[in-house]
């Protein structure tokens, strides 16, 4: 079965940078795409940036300018490196894999923190 791991997650002075990685493991596919979303305390999940096989990502509103989702030399694996964090970035960070599977098949990790005191 799939295993998703996160990693990176801590807590940093507002200003500060963190990388989160994801890396889909146990699988015999290449992975359609690959997200990370979040949630605050209070607040619904909301998507922070998407890669996809191909290479285009999306990235919220909020953090344009400040993440970036790329693709890590390792197979299923990708990096979020946040730059000039804020208190509204605490929350826990998911990552989510699809796979190029018919029909679609997703899976979540068990998450991470990135705390940023105000």
């Amino acid at each position: 079965q799939m295993k998703v791991v996160e990693s990176g997650g801590g807590l940093v002075q507002p200003g500060g940078s963190l990388r989160l990685s994801c890396e889909a493991s146990n699988t015999i596919y290449t992975v359609k795409s690959m997200a990370w979303f979040r949630r605050a305390p209070g607040k619904e999940r909301e998507l922070v940036a998407r890669i996809r096989r191909r290479g285009s990502t999306d990235h919220a509103d909020s953090v344009k300018g400040r993440f970036t989702v790329s693709w890590a030399s390792v197979r299923n694996m990708i990096d979020l490196q946040m730059n000039d964090l804020k208190p509204e970035d605490t929350a826990v960070y998911y990552c989510n894999v699809v796979l190029p599977t018919v029909p679609s098949q997703e899976c979540w990790g068990q998450g991470t923190q990135v705390t940023v005191p105000s």
